[in-house]
């Protein structure tokens, strides 16, 4: 991509009510545009990272057999109150149908409407298990949006629901489904600051399992077990008399945090609203199991900004970055340093590397202010300096160290890492 050409552009200008840091910066390089508390709008280079995220979090549930589907936004208000969660639920945005006075729901979950599109095509064990996902936006009539992306109104959201013949069979899968968190966590490289949390089961079972990422911006105070690499959330603390869950260790340490997934074991409840029921092997009728699996690509987005920044801006993993390389042409009365850019901008693109280029007519300081706030894995820079080593000056975002390379040997580095 052609800076010159993005008709979005970086900005100095921060709404005044925006206090998050992950919002701030995002706009600022031109990430995402603030439309209304906790509504964004995602800019090219915000939506890029965003898909990559998602991109991710599809490949992970495909490898432990999740198919993915993609159900309405829209509910109808029948589905929830057949779960008495129509008026239970206190952050449904509720609205209703002028031509034929119904009610709808703006889904902020979807067990309502994959349980009974389960029982359409579920009848004997041979049926069972099941994973449907999909990757969709969400919204929550938050009272009061904040933290940026990670507390939004609408925001996106990957939900898979497993269904079974029965607990063993649940627990297995929900083994399975902890191991491909940590994998996702891994590839947006959150790992090393994200522990599986003990949190609250609420009316489905004794505990569910939070992710949460250690962060300042966090909403959520976890007590983290270092012999075990396991946190308690604080709403459960005192249940557990401020031991492990795992090892009764009593000397946890207190962090903030952010939940950027959660599983749930939720057992019947919702086969048994709906009916959903199979035929075991004895010719039986028994209720389908059920479990719950959420991980918000837009909430990982936001985290991976407030944890993975310097002063100066985002410094994004390699995974997620929305460039692998930002090119910047220094500019010169020297003509030779345009047709080099542009001759190594064509090579890159040519190798199906992702590049996005500064031809704009701006100083070499500006340019690299802004490289720096977008962060890029690679910075690329041609001048009048680099041609005469006969080279392009190579860094990496996350180092102070720059190089001078070959062209051979930049596409080479650029290529395996």
């Amino acid at each position: 991509m052609r800076q010159s050409k993005n008709f979005t552009k970086a900005t100095k200008e921060i709404p005044k009510d925006e206090t998050s840091f992950n919002a701030q910066t995002l706009i600022r390089a031109g990430f995402i545009d603030k439309l209304a508390a906790g509504v964004y709008t995602y800019l090219p280079y915000g939506l890029r990272v965003l898909t990559k995220i998602s991109q991710i979090v599809r490949e992970e549930m495909d490898k432990i057999g999740g198919q993915e589907l993609l159900m309405p936004a829209l509910n109808p208000k029948e589905n929830w109150e057949k779960t008495d969660r129509w008026g239970t639920f206190d952050a449904l945005f509720k609205i209703g149908n002028s031509s034929d006075s119904k009610e709808y729901t703006l889904a902020p979950t979807h067990e309502e409407i994959v349980t009974p599109l389960a029982q359409k095509h579920v009848f004997s064990y041979k049926d069972l298990p099941i994973y449907p996902y999909h990757i969709q936006t969400k919204f929550r009539n938050e009272k009061r949006a904040k933290a940026g992306l990670i507390r939004g109104r609408e925001f996106l959201m990957k939900d898979l629901y497993s269904f079974h013949v029965d607990e063993d069979d649940l627990n297995n899968f929900y083994l399975n489904a902890q191991k491909a968190y940590f994998k996702i966590f891994e590839r947006c490289g959150l790992l090393d600051m994200t522990y599986l949390t003990y949190a609250s089961g609420g009316s489905f079972s004794k505990y569910s399992h939070e992710f949460q990422t250690v962060a300042e911006a966090g909403e959520d105070t976890i007590y983290i077990c270092e012999d075990c690499s396991i946190a308690v959330n604080s709403e459960i603390i005192e249940d557990q008399k401020g031991g492990c869950p795992n090892c009764d260790n009593k000397k946890l340490k207190q962090e903030k945090a952010v939940e950027v997934g959660n599983i749930f074991k939720l057992m019947t409840k919702f086969s048994s609203a709906f009916g959903l029921e199979f035929t075991d092997e004895e010719g039986k009728k028994n209720p389908v199991i059920m479990g719950c699996y959420g991980i918000g690509p837009s909430r990982i987005m936001g985290t991976v900004v407030e944890v993975h920044h310097d002063d100066r801006g985002i410094i994004w993993p390699a995974e997620l970055s929305p460039f692998k390389v930002h090119l910047i042409e220094v500019k010169s009365d020297n003509k030779e340093v345009r047709e080099e850019a542009e001759k190594i901008y064509e090579e890159l693109v040519n190798k199906d590397i992702e590049v996005l280029y500064d031809d704009r007519e701006l100083s070499a300081g500006a340019k690299f202010a802004e490289s720096d706030l977008i962060g890029c894995t690679f910075r690329v820079v041609v001048s009048e300096k680099t041609i005469k080593k006969n080279g392009y000056e190579f860094k990496r975002r996350d180092s102070e160290k720059s190089e001078i390379l070959s062209k051979e040997e930049l596409v080479d580095k650029i290529l395996i890492a």
